[in-house]
């Protein structure tokens, strides 16, 4: 009868640290091909932020720093527990990382839940780009830029962190099974790593589109 950990190893691998070392490496090669596609955004958002500082520091000024402020709080407590959940099954404590894993998707879904209240606000608003979008002051194509890069940059990441609640659901049900156990949590290790990027990810955009037209208040 085959344990977890025949069912663990890979016939491709020698031991189950080699094959832990190609799975990290797998996914920081995979996150780098992520830090260029924001990283490109960023430098994109970074050079229209220089030419039309003005009207994007007006756009800034009509976000909602509160709630911006209350999904960087969840983010970074999910991201707490998602280290939890990772020393948990290091520890072989089966429940614990089971709970810490739910408590993550708990996080990231009320993250998500705040996000789209905060899009219908603005659909409400008139301020989604193209048809929907309204600004009687100066300026109003470069104020309408400001929010396409707003809509782009957070609904890419809000897109990542659907994938990340995806991946939580299929390690948790496995941690469950006992297929993910002390002996091999891999996947909850690598979750983490995409889990990490999403949330720092964040931590730019926040500050981005939120506080950087706070000057005008």
């Amino acid at each position: 009868m085959s344990t977890s950990t025949d069912l663990a190893l890979r016939f491709q691998f020698a031991t189950e640290e080699q094959q832990r070392r190609v799975a990290a490496a797998g996914m920081w090669v995979f996150l780098s091909t992520e830090i260029m596609m924001f990283g490109g955004l960023f430098t994109t958002y970074s050079v229209y932020r220089l030419w039309y500082g003005h009207a994007f520091a007006v756009g800034s000024n009509m976000m909602a720093v509160g709630l911006g402020a209350a999904n960087t709080a969840v983010l970074l407590s999910s991201s707490f527990t998602m280290a939890l959940a990772v020393f948990s099954s290091h520890s072989g404590a089966r429940k614990l990382t089971m709970w810490f894993l739910a408590a993550t998707m708990v996080l990231g879904a009320v993250f998500l839940g705040i996000k789209f209240f905060e899009y219908y606000e603005h659909f409400q608003d008139a301020k989604l780009p193209g048809f929907n979008f309204r600004y009687e002051g100066s300026e109003a194509n470069h104020v309408e830029m400001f929010f396409f890069f707003y809509y782009v940059m957070t609904g890419l990441h809000a897109v990542h962190m659907i994938v990340g609640l995806g991946i939580l659901s299929v390690i948790l049900y496995r941690v469950r099974l006992g297929t993910v156990n002390g002996v091999y949590n891999t996947p909850v290790e690598i979750a983490g790593l995409y889990w990490h990027f999403v949330d720092v990810v964040w931590v730019f955009l926040f500050p981005l589109f939120y506080l950087i037209g706070q000057h005008l208040k």
